[in-house]
């Protein structure tokens, strides 16, 4: 060791994902049903270096946190967390990661709504695979990161997050399928941009009543007498269910609908379908609170803004909206300057 410290460990393999926004799809993926996320111009890198004492090493840069542990099935809390569980869905796949040292930077913010958690599962696994030469590809990579936060993790998220992150591009929208996992690649409306704005009420998805919300769509379906709620075509059916089932019931049946219209959707209808999405998630699937409220009404004031809603889980995190490319910084200063007229304080994403 030298006075400048200890040389820095030598990295073997490493891997990056982006972090993601949902531009229509809320609470659709776990219903079997439709997304339509996009990727933003952010992104996690996971650096795997050897282990310095046969366990695993892990450091968040951006987080200035740490965590040892010893193998998959070691009890881990904070983001360690979706680390061992990538380790033990890889197990599960008969693929044994040797300990390493893991180093983790990312510029996805926490609890935003913006797949922090998947585009680490995903960056880590990129590096695994590079690490062991792997013949995994991306859907692959996507079915172990969901399987990693969903059963191991502990929060039931669908898969929607996990493929974005590990299929999407910049400049794009990825249609996804989440029964059959048929995905597409599809451009924005023409001449138009994604704004994203952190509400900076930041959420935990453990913490929240989101495993409640699909445990309510699971009965729904039950009493509807269908696998899940992407098998009910028409709204009028699930008008006969009590409450609360019958709002979250037509909240993801109407979902489904603006998604598949959405696919082809000029500016201006893509943007009131946005609309009309957001006062379904905050009227009948009750996971908006005032500060989204705020946010999303702020970005619907500006000029060229098409159309706006909250993005990810709800209660709380970002919010999207559809812009004229042109307006989008002149939509962006106004937005954050209306939000904090309403005595909130967000902070531009894009």
């Amino acid at each position: 060791m030298t006075e400048a410290g200890p040389a820095p460990a030598r990295v073997l393999a490493a891997g990056s994902a982006w972090g993601r926004v949902n531009l229509l799809g809320e609470h659709t993926d776990y219903n079997d049903g439709y997304v339509l996320p996009t990727v933003v111009p952010l992104c996690t890198i996971v650096e795997l270096a050897a282990s310095p004492d046969g366990r695993y090493h892990a450091r968040s840069a951006t987080l200035s946190e740490q965590a040892v542990f010893d193998g998959p099935d070691a009890k881990t809390s904070g983001f360690a967390r979706y680390l061992a569980g990538c380790l033990r869905a890889l197990a599960e796949r008969g693929i044994a990661v040797p300990p390493v040292s893991i180093a983790i930077r990312s510029s996805v913010p926490i609890g935003s709504g913006l797949s922090s958690s998947a585009a680490l599962e995903v960056a880590f696994l990129r590096a695994v695979r590079g690490l062991l030469g792997l013949a995994i590809d991306e859907l692959e990579i996507a079915r172990i990161a969901h399987r990693a936060e969903s059963e191991h993790v502990g929060v039931h998220v669908g898969i929607m997050d996990q493929m974005a992150s590990s299929l999407g591009a910049p400049g794009r929208m990825l249609f996804i399928d989440t029964r059959s996992l048929h995905f597409e690649q599809l451009p924005l409306p023409r001449n138009c941009a994604v704004l994203v704005v952190d509400s900076n009420h930041p959420r935990n998805l453990s913490d929240t009543p989101y495993n409640l919300r699909r445990e309510e769509c699971r009965i729904a379906a039950r009493m509807l007498g269908v696998p899940a709620l992407r098998d009910v075509r028409r709204i009028a059916s699930v008008s006969a269910l009590p409450a609360p089932y019958s709002k979250r019931a037509r909240h993801v049946v109407q979902e489904n609908h603006r998604v598949l219209e959405a696919r082809t959707a000029e500016a201006a209808r893509f943007g009131l379908l946005m609309n009309a999405s957001h006062a379904s998630l905050r009227d009948d699937f009750e996971v908006s609170i005032p500060a989204l409220d705020a946010l999303v009404q702020a970005m619907q004031r500006q000029p060229g803004v098409h159309g706006a809603r909250l993005t990810g889980a709800g209660f709380g995190g970002a919010c999207v909206a559809l812009v004229d490319s042109t307006e989008l910084a002149t939509a962006r200063a106004g937005t954050l300057a209306d939000y904090a007229a309403a005595g909130y304080r967000g902070t531009a994403i894009t």
